[in-house]
């Protein structure tokens, strides 16, 4: 969770487009960043695949009035309400878009080529048919917020008491560095976002780079079978309750006009 998926940027700057707040241009190129490309396959009435610009003007005419998030891996199929195929192209990508107000969904397929340092990556959004219900086990921005709190005060003291390194100064600096480049870098969600979704957003990405580094650097202090897995029973929670953050804040301009 280093860097916003790129479901996210989709809904984000989609909406965004769709109420009117930003043009297609700013739009499109949000959503594409460093990616060279994006694509839109199956689209109805669209027998090739299409540029992203004209694929968000399509789904407009197909009366699409928002973008939804889903951030599902095994066993929490975050966001997702089917069919089957859906679900498990959604699954393998663990992201996928639900449009609201179409029952379609969109699942990215990334393609990379080229040398490590000069990768040149293009993205197919494949759009397949959604069930229309209620998203699975999204919450609410104040519960997410609520939860989010309390989860990085437990996994903190756990970490910390198990020495493992993603819980001390090396990571507090990891954590201000990528918060740093973020606020360079990129806007967070997009026009028309309510303020407590942004700090919701800006909220699951800490948890979610502390949930990373303890990941990659190892067991830290903790050396015994016994450490290992108390340390990864305490990081399951929070790096789920870090993902149901994410959606509720790329979905919440959907559920306010709802």
């Amino acid at each position: 969770m280093l860097s916003e998926p790129r479901s996210g940027l989709l809904a984000a700057w989609g909406n965004a487009l769709l109420a009117g707040l930003v043009s297609p241009d700013d739009a499109v190129l949000a959503i594409v960043g460093e990616d060279a490309v994006h694509r839109v396959e199956g689209l109805p009435g669209e027998p090739a695949p299409i540029g992203l610009t004209l694929a968000l003007g399509r789904l407009r005419a197909l009366g699409v009035t928002g973008l939804r998030v889903a951030l599902p891996v095994p066993g929490h199929p975050l966001g997702l309400s089917g069919p089957p195929e859906f679900n498990a192209r959604a699954l393998d990508a663990e992201e996928a878009v639900i449009c609201h107000g179409a029952a379609l969904g969109m699942v990215p397929e990334v393609y990379e080529a080229g040398p490590e340092g000069d990768v040149h990556v293009e993205v197919v959004w494949h759009v397949l048919p959604v069930r229309e219900a209620p998203p699975a086990d999204v919450p609410s921005l104040g519960e997410a917020e609520r939860e989010l709190a309390e989860a990085l005060r437990e996994a903190t003291a756990v970490l910390s008491r198990l020495d493992v390194a993603g819980s001390g100064p090396v990571a507090e600096a990891a954590i201000d560095a990528y918060r740093a480049r973020a606020e360079r870098g990129r806007e967070v969600l997009a026009p028309g976002y309510p303020p407590r979704a942004v700090r919701v957003l800006e909220l699951a990405q800490r948890v979610g780079l502390l949930v990373s580094l303890a990941d990659e650097n190892g067991h830290g202090g903790a050396v015994t079978s016994s450490e290992v897995a108390a340390r990864a029973e305490a990081l399951r929670p929070v790096e789920r309750v870090a993902r149901r953050a994410q959606v509720a804040a790329y979905n919440s301009v959907v559920e306010e006009r709802g």
